[in-house]
Formats: C-alpha cells, sequence, structure tokens
C-alpha cells in the first residue's frame, strides 16, 4: 500500500512539479508540492536500488542502499551550494546526522521496543559506525575551534586573508573523512562478520529485474534532481511566506524530506525484529553522511567555485556531538528497549526547540 502510494505521488508529483514550473506558479505551492513530489521519489529511487542490490548479494546491496540512499540530500545540497546558501548546507548535514542518530534511531528503537520487547543485535557493528561518527564530529570541531581562534569567532569569506587556513584544514579534514569512509567499506566488504540477509531467513527474490531496476533508478535520480532543483529555486519565497526560518527548514524540514522513505524501513525493520538492519538503516546512515556525503559536497564547492567549509555554528556542533554521544552510549550495549527510543527522541524534540527559535 505504502509503495503503491509512493509510486503515484512519484509520477503524479513529477508531471505538477514540471507543470507549476512551466506555468511560473505560485512560490509556496511549487515549494510544496515539490517536497512532497521528492518524498515519493526517494522511497522509489530507494526501492529500486535495493532490487539491484539484491542481484548484486547482501554486502554490495548494503553498500548501495547505504550510498544511494541519500542522494537525495546530496542533489538538494548541491544546488543550494550553486546557489551560495552554504549556510542552509551546513544546517542540512547537521540536521541529516541528528536526525538519523536522534529521530529515526528512536523512532525504531520505541516501536521496535513496544511490539517485540528488549531486542538484541550486534554491538560491534555499532561500535564501528559510532567510532566513525566520533571521527567526523572531531572533524566538525577542529575548523569550528581554529575558525574562531584565527577569526575572533566572527564569521571569514573568501576575501579574508584567515580563509586560505580555513579551507585548507576542510579539504584536509574532507580527504580524510573520504579516505576513512573507503576503508570502511572496504573492511565490510572483506570482513566474514558482516552482516548479510541468512540470519536464518529465507533468501530474497527480486521484485524487478535488474534491467528495470537500473532504468528506474536512473528515471527517478533524474526526476529527483529536477523536483530539487524546484525545492531550492522556490525556497526564499517559501520561507517568506511561511514566516520559518531558512535555517530550520535546512536543519529539520529538508533532512525529513530527502531520508523520510529510508526513516520508514528503518522503523518497519524494527517493528519486524530485524535490528541489525535497522541501525545499518539510522546509524549507517549518519555514517554515510558524515563520511561520505560530506567530503563530496566540500569537493563540490570547488568544483562551483563556493566553497564550503566545515566551519559550523556552535549549536551545531553541539548538536552533532550530543547526538553521537548519546545515541553510542544507548546502543553500544547490544540491547535496546522503548524508553531507550524515547529517551533519543526527546533530546532530538529539544534540539528541535532550539532550532526554531535560532535565526
Amino acid at each position: 500500500m505504502f509503495a503503491t502510494a509512493a509510486y503515484a505521488i512519484s509520477a503524479l508529483g513529477t508531471l505538477a512539479t514540471v507543470a507549476l514550473r512551466l506555468l511560473g506558479a505560485d512560490a509556496t505551492l511549487s515549494f510544496a508540492v515539490s517536497a512532497i513530489t521528492i518524498l515519493g521519489l526517494a522511497y522509489t529511487l530507494g526501492h529500486a536500488t535495493e532490487q539491484l542490490g539484491i542481484a548484486a548479494g547482501p554486502r554490495i546491496g548494503g553498500i548501495m542502499n547505504a550510498t544511494v540512499g541519500n542522494v537525495g540530500e546530496i542533489i538538494i545540497a548541491g544546488f543550494l551550494i550553486a546557489d551560495d546558501k552554504i549556510e542552509i548546507v551546513h544546517a542540512s548535514i547537521t540536521g541529516s546526522i541528528v536526525g538519523n542518530l536522534l529521530l529515526v534511531l528512536g523512532f525504531s528503537l520505541l516501536v521496535g521496543g513496544i511490539r517485540n520487547g528488549v531486542q538484541s543485535y550486534d554491538a560491534g557493528a555499532v561500535g564501528m559506525n559510532a567510532a566513525s561518527l566520533i571521527l567526523a564530529t572531531i572533524g566538525l570541531i577542529v575548523p569550528a575551534t581554529l575558525a574562531f581562534l584565527i577569526g575572533g569567532g566572527e564569521a571569514t569569506g573568501p576575501n579574508d586573508p584567515e580563509f586560505f587556513q580555513i579551507e585548507a584544514v576542510t579539504v584536509g579534514v574532507a580527504v580524510l573523512l573520504l579516505i576513512t569512509y573507503a576503508a570502511q567499506v572496504w573492511f565490510f566488504l572483506r570482513s566474514p562478520e558482516a552482516p548479510s540477509s541468512s540470519h536464518g531467513e529465507e533468501e530474497e527474490i527480486a521484485e524487478w529485474g535488474w534491467r528495470k531496476s537500473l532504468g528506474i533508478l536512473l528515471a527517478s535520480a533524474a526526476a529527483l534532481t529536477f523536483a530539487s532543483e524546484v525545492l531550492v529555486h522556490n525556497l526564499e519565497p517559501a520561507v517568506a511566506s511561511l514566516g520559518i526560518s531558512e535555517f530550520f527548514i535546512g536543519i529539520i524540514l529538508i533532512p525529513l524530506i530527502g531520508n523520510l522513505a529510508e526513516h520508514v524501513v528503518g522503523v518497519t525493520l524494527a517493528y519486524k525484529n530485524k535490528m541489525d538492519f535497522s541501525l545499518i538503516t539510522s546509524i549507517g546512515s549518519a555514517t554515510q553522511i558524515a563520511l561520505f556525503a560530506v567530503p563530496v559536497l566540500v569537493f563540490f564547492g570547488l568544483i562551483v567555485d563556493n566553497p564550503v567549509t566545515l566551519v559550523f555554528s556552535p549549536l551545531e556542533v553541539v548538536a552533532v556531538a550530543v547526538g553521537v554521544f548519546i545515541a553510542g552510549f544507548i546502543a553500544l550495549d547490544g540491547k535496546s528497549n522503548w524508553v531507550e527510543g524515547l529517551q533519543l527522541i526527546s533530546v532530538y524534540l529539544i534540539l528541535a526547540i532550539a532550532f526554531f527559535f535560532l535565526t
């Protein structure tokens, strides 16, 4: 039922987005329609990737799902960078990491705990992702601290002499994060302990052939690119009409739009008591954003001559650090319950309240 609705939203939403763009319709309406369309396209893209992954095997499939799962956010952020909206890009990165660690993981533990009681999973895999997220947090803290020390806490721009130093540190951190991500993927593929779908369950059979899956994946990616461009194009007038800050849209709404389908999958897996795979969806996705998406956006910023530094605001750095700490602390024992899920959701709501009043 959900899949059918997502496919319908993808097709009809894409047509509606194209029509509204050609007609020069109201910005708020175009923003809302493109956002809803992205939700459907994200699910369709993810399902097509999953079908390709079944044919490729569980390990390759896991990497494909993790990588393509964040394509929507990367595309949206790419248009924001091209439009020189770097602060919103920072907000969307923060919101994606925090949203996966607190909101998605929280709802997964809450729903799974209510349905199945105390649940167990592989703490070792969680530990590797937690260590990578700590590394990524350090990668945010160091450039922000450097900017404070050499800039006195004031934001620096491309014309300031200190900016070159900050940009050099950013590129260095991005390279190291990407190397770490590549090493983690290599370890995941080579390790006999890597998760697989053979945990006593029947082997999955693909619903679609690889040609159909690849065709739908490419078509969805193209439509997603167009819808993302429309979303970003109408962002400022929509913000003015709604009376919500661009920062709040970047840190709360854009991550939810780009990741909602993935969130549903994570919660559904927890409901079915498949916690290892549910954690790959939430914590693994946050790791992929931090180690892969962030460096990609940094390098894309250099290409389009709108540099993206890793100088995040103090509240953004605190939010990521808090999310990594509490999610890692709760998940490292290899067991979960619904109370822990509620605790994670509460932390997310506390941060969301602060974000709402930050202009």
